[in-house]
């Protein structure tokens, strides 16, 4: 007993949670809770993220898919009715819109009672990594980091325990960082940040221990889970040098590296997806086993994500394993167990000098912010990606179940799909439109107008926004709305794409399969009499996950395509006209929301009605099988998963669909000779 009573307190526990309604997230988070989850984490829809209300056009089809929607201080009452916020830990994924969502939580705990000085918790708040990744951004950089260092200084002086950002190095794992990048990029945006805050003179001097304090860390763990912890081993010692180097902060507790982490999802499966529960194991002894790197804060997906949107019970498996390990192993008994390793101390040491001479090429070019405008960053991503995805094709990472080993019983977890994963009822988004037509109804329309005029007011100087914004929540405002009059006052932003700076990462040798599909690409092309076949690689919605899509887009170029990718953000009837336009060959649409059933069926219509009906259409993402399915009865020609792990046989298969829809014969080869 007497060891048992030395034991470290375990890690905040949380799933990453939110779906369909309020209400529906709300009973969620309480069961949730009751089984022994210690934190929440609040996952809200696409809208609500990229500042939109539930009936823009954008939305349609998003509205409650991957998170829940938030539209107004009623919603967020609904969200947390029941739960006492001044006890309760909540991390909110929001960046956009973070200052927005942050004013509701902070209102909705004033109504509780609640003491906001006592309100503990997160936003994640880093719009660095939404230009590079997650796609969520809305505003210019400038403006952006405006938004950020005024959280920053109000939490500092009102709601001292909160973290008001969470350098998110996350999403740039997802899409495609090396471990030296993602160190380097983080700890570049977070160089950012606190020069932002110290520049702007809201914090005094004397208070910026306080803010490097309150600022945390999100990071991701891959599967080389030795790599991955001396990864966050060379994160807190290079934090370390950098808060007491750069910024002179004395206290050592101030200076401490703390992180949350979510485990890779980018590497689960579709493949054989009971495969996906040791993965995310091994990732999470990535993040818990080194107790001097060890995470404050742990969520880890469930093993079918790659299927589609996890039910409960999935998600309750992960809590599972968290807590497997936090009491019934003895790892919370012990000091640092790797302290002293050659291997560790070496592997530590080397991504730290890497990361270090990174940071300083990123600081050459005048720091993070001008790195994201030329597109330095985005093209970095998506090269690292590239690479990734050519090694995997060529057996070189071997990833069980996919490209090895794939040989394999039927598995009793996926037996029926339709029931492995949770499906979000369609008529939860009609509620939700119900609701906000409600809510607009009802309020004191002068007094919402009011608080709009004077945040765009305030937006124009130079003063804190953070009042404001409270102000417009407290008077009814809609996200929509606050997110559209600060587009009024600092515009919007298309970040880079990344593609065009991408280099080759699959070389076209003699006999390989890339050198086919280009031949195939050539002689189609020369078919059709036309000097190179057109490919459109379109987003429509609100999904920012734009990965996939560059990743077809960079291949696609490679074997000789001419390609037509605008980003992400688009309207069916944009890419429609793009592909008019353009006179495109086939057009590739990207979606991992699950918004594919209305988008798709949108876009064949549009296109139908503006005489392309010889443009095959195909459609790539996280896409069940029965909405597969649906999507080659409607009309798609050909549909995409994360099975389709070969993205030259993809591209070879999308000349194939262009060949049939335009009455061309089947390709072969000999006709090279000829």
């Amino acid at each position: 007993m007497t060891d048992r009573q030395k034991r470290d307190r375990p890690w905040l526990m949380r799933t990453y949670a939110g779906h369909s309604t309020a209400a529906d997230s709300n009973a969620l988070y309480r069961r949730n809770l009751a089984k022994g989850q210690t934190g929440l984490s609040v996952a809200f829809d696409l809208p609500t993220q990229t500042g939109y209300d539930s009936d823009h056009v954008l939305a349609r089809g998003e509205v409650g898919r991957v998170g829940v929607p938030v539209g107004h201080i009623g919603d967020m009452r609904t969200l947390f009715d029941g739960i006492p916020l001044e006890q309760t830990n909540t991390s909110m994924t929001i960046n956009a819109t973070a200052m927005w969502l942050l004013a509701l939580y902070q209102v909705v705990a004033e109504e509780q009672g609640a003491d906001i000085a006592k309100l503990t918790g997160t936003t994640q708040n880093d719009i660095i990594k939404e230009y590079l990744s997650r796609g969520t951004h809305v505003f210019p950089p400038g403006p952006s980091v405006r938004l950020i260092t005024d959280m920053i200084a109000y939490t500092v002086a009102g709601i001292p325990k909160w973290n008001p950002i969470n350098i998110c190095s996350y999403h740039l794992q997802e899409a495609g960082a090396t471990p030296v990048q993602e160190i380097a990029f983080a700890m570049c945006t977070a160089i950012t940040v606190l020069d932002a805050v110290r520049d702007s003179g809201q914090v005094p001097a004397e208070r910026m221990g306080e803010v490097v304090g309150r600022i945390s860390f999100f990071v991701n763990a891959g599967v080389r889970f030795v790599e991955e912890m001396c990864k966050m081993r060379a994160f807190a010692q290079l934090w370390e040098k950098v808060t007491r180097e750069r910024y002179g902060i004395k206290d050592p507790k101030q200076r401490r590296f703390r992180y949350g982490v979510q485990v890779n999802s980018l590497g689960l499966t579709e493949a054989q997806p009971e495969n996906n529960v040791q993965r995310i194991v091994l990732e999470m002894l990535a993040v818990t086993l080194s107790k001097d790197a060890r995470a404050r804060a742990v969520q880890l997906p469930a093993w079918n994500e790659a299927l589609g949107l996890p039910r409960p019970w999935d998600q309750q498996w992960s809590l599972r394993i968290q807590q497997v390990l936090a009491y019934e192993s003895d790892l919370l008994e012990y000091g640092d167990i790797f302290n002293g390793s050659e291997v560790i101390e070496a592997k530590t040491a080397e991504l730290l000098a890497g990361a270090e001479a990174e940071i300083a090429k990123v600081l050459e070019q005048g720091g993070v912010v001008a790195a994201v405008e030329s597109g330095y960053l985005k093209s970095a991503l998506v090269a690292s990606h590239a690479e990734r995805r050519a090694r995997i094709e060529a057996g070189e990472d071997k990833i069980v179940g996919v490209n090895c080993f794939d040989t394999t019983e039927e598995s009793p977890l996926t037996a029926d799909l339709d029931t492995a994963i949770m499906v979000v009822d369609p008529a939860s988004e009609q509620a939700v439109l119900d609701n906000l037509k409600q809510w607009r109804a009802d309020r004191d329309e002068a007094a919402a107008q009011q608080a709009l005029t004077e945040l765009k007011r305030i937006a124009a100087t130079e003063r804190n926004l953070m009042d404001a914004t409270l102000a417009c929540a407290r008077a009814g405002v809609t996200t929509g709305e606050w997110a559209f009059a600060l587009r009024e006052v600092f515009g919007e932003y298309r970040a880079p794409t990344g593609v065009g700076g991408a280099p080759i990462a699959v070389a076209a040798e003699p006999g390989g399969e890339l050198a086919r599909v280009r031949a195939k690409v050539t002689a189609t092309a020369a078919e059709l009499g036309t000097a190179k076949l057109r490919l459109l690689v379109g987003k429509p919605g609100l999904d920012g996950h734009s990965n996939g899509a560059e990743q077809i887009a960079v291949r696609a170029r490679d074997a000789g395509f001419e390609v037509v990718y605008q980003g992400i953000r688009l309207t069916p009837e944009q890419i429609v006209s793009a592909a008019v336009a353009e006179d495109v060959h086939c057009v590739g649409l990207s979606i991992l929301s699950g918004a594919h059933p209305e988008l798709v069926p949108d876009v064949l219509q549009r296109m139908k009605r503006a005489g392309v009906e010889d443009v095959p259409v195909i459609v790539g993402g996280i896409i069940p099988a029965a909405d597969a399915e649906a999507l080659r009865a409607a009309g798609v020609a050909a549909v995409f998963t994360p099975k389709d792990f070969g993205i030259t046989t993809i591209i070879g298969r999308i000349v194939d669909e262009i060949r049939t829809a335009n009455h061309l014969g089947p390709y072969q080869e000999e006709t090279l000779a000829q």
